[in-house]
């Protein structure tokens, strides 16, 4: 599968010469001091800009994953990819997250410049956030040069959590409107952040699951206890697939069909414990969420209380696991 280059090269000289924040503001003092901030941009041609890059993929699909929020200084507002520490977690998470899809798929997963947690306000559309727009179109860029110099034709799977799964569906609501990619598109899953009613209306290449191996298809999901109120991430008019069953009806899903939550050091990538038969599951269609009450008390950082965001993987481990190759055992049977 090739695509036209001239896109990545607009897109790679606008972001790195002129930064979006940058090119409202003007020539200006205030303009170079901002200038200063902006940590350096990928170059998705070099190695040293993806957190993983198969050099001899074997497996007969893809994924490619964004990774979720994991810097939280208030100066620069965005991440330097070439932080080590922030570079040490990011592979991480390719096995406490990435790792349900990796075991099926070739990884493939940038650097991206995300924006800090203290710059984003859940009140405001994060997509019109000039900050959140330098690590976004990072990844369009990113995807943009797996397209067409790594994907070699193979379908794919998108994958994401939290802020990852909103660049994903911006790259989504912009990119996917192309039958090329909705074709090559095993299945998008966008968990930890809300697709919702409206993004189906505007948007009518976004399709919900409705069941376990329908392909070409978005999962979105946000974990938390109930009557949790305050989710930063659950939007109005959010979708919801119970990881369980893979449907959106709110029938009870009982913890026999939790094939296992699995544990991580996030940022270590090593499993703490495995629990079969963890919790079990609901969904709320009136507030969109997935609600679940776990069987000991858990850790939930800074979120809200109940909101579990911070398990939207781990709770489900096994069963996105299962997931993953059902859907991928589908695409080629409908091929």
């Amino acid at each position: 599968m090739r695509y036209v280059l001239t896109a990545i090269l607009f897109s790679f000289f606008s972001l790195c010469l002129v930064s979006p924040v940058l090119a409202v503001e003007g020539n200006t003092k205030k303009s170079q001091a901002l200038l200063e901030c902006i940590p350096a941009c990928p170059d998705y041609s070099k190695n040293i800009s993806w957190a993983s890059k198969p050099v001899n993929p074997q497996k007969s699909v893809d994924v490619f994953y964004v990774y979720p929020t994991i810097y939280p200084k208030t100066s620069p507002k965005n991440m330097d990819i070439f932080d080590k520490t922030l570079r040490s977690d990011v592979q991480g998470l390719l096995k406490a997250q990435a790792g349900v899809f990796s075991g099926s798929a070739n990884l493939f997963a940038p650097y991206y410049r995300q924006v800090t947690f203290a710059c984003l306000d859940p009140k405001q559309d994060m997509m019109l956030n000039s900050y959140f727009r330098i690590g976004a179109d990072d990844v369009h860029r990113a995807f943009d040069y797996y397209l067409n110099f790594l994907n070699n034709g193979r379908p794919f799977i998108l994958a994401a959590h939290s802020q990852g799964s909103v660049v994903m569906l911006d790259l989504i609501r912009s990119r996917f409107k192309d039958p090329k990619l909705q074709n090559a598109l095993v299945a998008a899953y966008l968990i930890g952040y809300s697709v919702t009613d409206e993004d189906l209306k505007n948007y009518p290449w976004i399709k919900p699951a409705q069941k376990a191996d329908d392909t070409g298809v978005v999962i979105s999901w946000n974990t938390q206890a109930p009557g949790a109120t305050g989710s930063p991430v659950l939007r109005p008019g959010a979708i919801c697939i119970n990881p369980l069953t893979w449907t959106t009806d709110e029938t009870p899903a009982d913890k026999s069909l939790n094939l296992g939550a699995v544990f991580f050091d996030d940022f270590k990538g090593t499993i703490i414990r495995e629990v079969p038969h963890y919790t079990g599951a609901r969904v709320d269609k009136k507030i969109g969420a997935l609600i679940t009450t776990p069987p000991e008390k858990v850790e939930i950082g800074h979120f809200p209380k109940g909101v579990l965001h911070k398990f939207d993987y781990a709770f489900w481990y096994r069963n996105i696991e299962k997931n993953v190759q059902d859907r991928i055992k589908s695409y080629f049977k409908k091929q």
